[in-house]
Formats: structure tokens, sequence, C-alpha cells
């Protein structure tokens, strides 16, 4: 088989690596990859969002299946256009990616059909939003209702920050078009939980659960930020909650969207928070997480396209679905300044004896040297038997990896093993 997998960064080569392990396929093309990609997959310069190329490609390649894993391409239409031209696909159609390309749409799904979730209001003038946060709850959270590169939630705990959020979002457009309506909803408190499942529309087949650290800094402190680390499974996510979750959130979701004539295909995330009244939900996302996927995958038994193509097929139920009894840690390795500002174009040094635990984010090859060409640099997991032995040892491959202005947090897991006292 040949395979097209859309996307370039550490999810995609967790992906693509996966993918590998199934001995029909012969050949796995990136558009556009990355310099770590490229030792495990044909990278090809086109853009994520560059459908029309994206479609050509895949056509004059003979592609059997493409895999479309981030949010942009899914909310503007890569699968139907693929799909258009006889090429099976993994991953939603645009119908269905609206559940992540507007919370607007996804809070007002979960209000209609009773999926537990904070309490919210959203705003399309900006001056009504100021007005409402002079009287509700703080702290509160404000967020973007577009796509925001995981960097559109601002927690305000002050009614000053709140309206500066506000005022940034929709006047300022600091994320352009994603601001220019927002949603401000109830903070929730608890333990955070991200489970990705895997559904053809009629079965849902949860994934292990994991545990992201959003924060730049170490104490969950500094910027939100596309994810500096994972863990999983998440100690906090007992069986108890996980039926919980499938009778309440999982499937009524999936209900839902069929009932909206947007049948949901592929991966779908659901950032949920444990809260002293249940689980609810704190965001979807249409997609595999990133950097959730660099844990979840590594611990996965089954054949990852085998499970891909069932979702495309509506075959899931008929298809095994299994994961690893171990625990598994993943710390990202990000440049100095991310996510505001940081310098490109250092050389990585990765020892050879690691280099199947790494997932390359942000690099470029050049003349045979990795160079750093992002803020996400890449990622290394490590899988053990306890969760504190995969933490260690993931710190301890990082020690040996090297690149000037490297930064990592040092806690990542932390917050997971305080579970487990």
């Amino acid at each position: 088989m040949k395979i097209l997998v859309v996307g370039g960064g550490g999810r995609e080569h967790a992906v693509i690596k996966k993918i590998k392990e199934n001995k029909e396929v012969e050949k796995i093309y990136a558009l556009p990859g990355n310099g770590g990609i490229a030792a495990d997959a044909e990278c090809v310069d086109i853009g994520a969002t560059d459908i029309e190329k994206i479609v050509d490609f895949a056509v004059e390649n003979d592609i059997d299946y493409a895999i479309v894993t981030p949010d942009d391409p899914l909310v503007i239409g890569c699968v139907n256009a693929l799909e258009e031209k006889g090429i099976k696909c993994f991953g939603p159609r645009k119908e269905a990616a609206i559940i992540e390309g507007s919370k607007a749409f996804s809070k007002k799904l979960m209000k209609k059909y009773h999926i537990p979730t904070a309490e919210f209001e959203t705003f399309d003038c900006m001056d009504d939003a100021l007005s409402y946060l002079e009287t509700c709850p703080i702290p509160t959270v404000i967020k973007a209702d577009g796509l925001a590169l995981g960097k559109g939630v601002i927690i305000a705990q002050t009614r000053q920050q709140a309206s500066d959020a506000v005022v940034s979002m929709m006047q300022d457009k600091a994320f352009g078009k994603s601001g220019e309506t927002v949603v401000i909803e109830e903070f929730l408190e608890g333990p955070e939980v991200s489970v990705l499942a895997f559904t053809d529309g009629k079965t849902v087949k949860p994934m292990v659960s994991s545990m992201d650290h959003k924060r730049a800094l170490d104490g969950d402190k500094g910027l939100n930020t596309g994810g500096m680390g994972t863990v999983a499974p998440n100690p906090y996510y007992s069986e108890a909650i996980e039926e919980r979750c499938m009778k309440e959130i999982f499937l009524p979701t999936i209900n839902a969207m069929n009932a909206e004539g947007r049948t949901f295909k592929g991966c779908l995330y659901f950032g949920l928070m444990i809260t002293e009244n249940g689980p609810k939900v704190i965001e979807y996302n249409c997609r595999f997480g990133d950097p959730e996927t660099q844990v979840v995958l590594p611990l996965l038994e089954s054949d990852l396209l085998s499970i891909m193509i069932a979702t495309t097929n509506e075959t899931l139920s008929e298809t095994e679905v299994k994961f690893k009894n171990s625990c598994a840690c993943c710390v990202i390795m990000a440049s100095e300044g991310y996510p505001v500002k940081y310098e490109k174009g250092f050389e990585i040094k990765i020892p050879e004896d690691i280099r199947e635990k790494v997932f390359v984010a942000g690099a470029k090859l050049e003349k045979e040297k990795l160079l750093t060409n992002g803020g996400r640099v890449l990622g290394v997991t490590e899988i053990r038997s306890t969760l504190r032995e995969a933490i260690s040892a993931s710190y301890e491959a990082v020690s040996k990896i090297s690149f000037e202005n490297a930064y990592y947090r040092k806690d990542i897991g932390q917050r997971a093993l305080l579970a487990e006292v």
C-alpha cells in the first residue's frame, strides 16, 4: 500500500512510525513532513493546507490511503476533497471537523444534547462580551471560537485580565478571524484528562488515557503552549469514570453528531475535567492530540493502519484495539523562548541508540544535518512498567540529546505521581 500522511509535526512522526509496522505498507509520503520524519517517510514540500496540491499529488501517485491529522486541513475540507477523487481517508470530513473548528458550535451541541460541560455564553460583539464580564463569576475562561494552535484559551483570574483577553482577541485580532467570536465559560476545577477515541460514526473505541502539560514553565506556570509533555495512562481516570464518560459523553457526542447530519469518522479527542460533579468536556479536537499521540500510540499493541481503515469502512466493532499494560512518558524539548519568540537553525544531536524513541516536530535537514526549525523541536518517549520508571527513563534520554537554546520542563508527570500516593 502507498500511504499519504498530511502534516509535519511530532504527532505525524508518531503516526508514521506506527504505520510502518504494517507489512503491507510499501511507501509512506509525508506532506510536508520535517527533517526528522525524513528518516521514516519521503517528505514532499506541499503545505498541509494546500488542499489542491495535496489532492493532485495523491491522484498522480496512486495513493491507496490518506491520513489527515492536523486540525487546519480537516476543518477546511481536506478529507472531502480527497474522497471526491476516490481516495479513502482517515479523518473527519469538514462537516464533522467543525466540532473543533468552532468552539461555539461544540458548546451549543453539548447544551442541546445534554452533554456535561461548563456553563457558557458566546459573543460576536465585543461590547456585549465586556458588559457580561462586569458581573460574571471570576475566575473565568475566555476562548477564541476558531483554531489558534492550542493557544486561544485564557484563564482570567481577574476582571481586568478577562477584559484584556477579550480586547486582544476581538479588537486586536491576536488570533485573526478565530477570535471574531469568543466563548466565555465557567471556570471548572479538577484533574484534566485527555482521551483520544477511534470512531467510525457508530462504534467508539477509546485509547489509553493521558495527561497533557500545557503550560510553558515548571509548576504549570507561564503561557499556554501546544503541549510540553504527556504521560499515559492518566491515574485520575478510573474505571468508574471511564464508564461514566462512555455513557454520558463519548456515545452521546457521536449520536449528537449523527443527529446533526455530521457523522464523525476518525479520531475524536475528548479534553475532560474530572469535577466534584463528575466528568465534563472542556474541549473536543477532531484529530489526534499533540503530544498525547506520542505516548498513546507507542502503547498500542494492535495494528494502527487496520484500525484506521476500519473507521473509514465502518467496521470498527469487528476490529481489535488493544493497548499494552504499561506506562509512557513523553518530554518535549523546545527552543528557549517558546511559545513567544525563539531562534532557529541549531544542530540537533541525537544518539543512534535512542533515535527510535524520538518524535521530531520542528526540525529541518540541511546538508545532512538536523537543525532546529520550530518552537517545539522534538519529543522523547519511554515506556516502562510503572509511571515513575517511564518518567525517569524519558529524562535520562533527554539528557543525551543536545542543541543550542534547548528548553524543557523538569516536572512532566509529577502531578500524575501525586495521584498514585
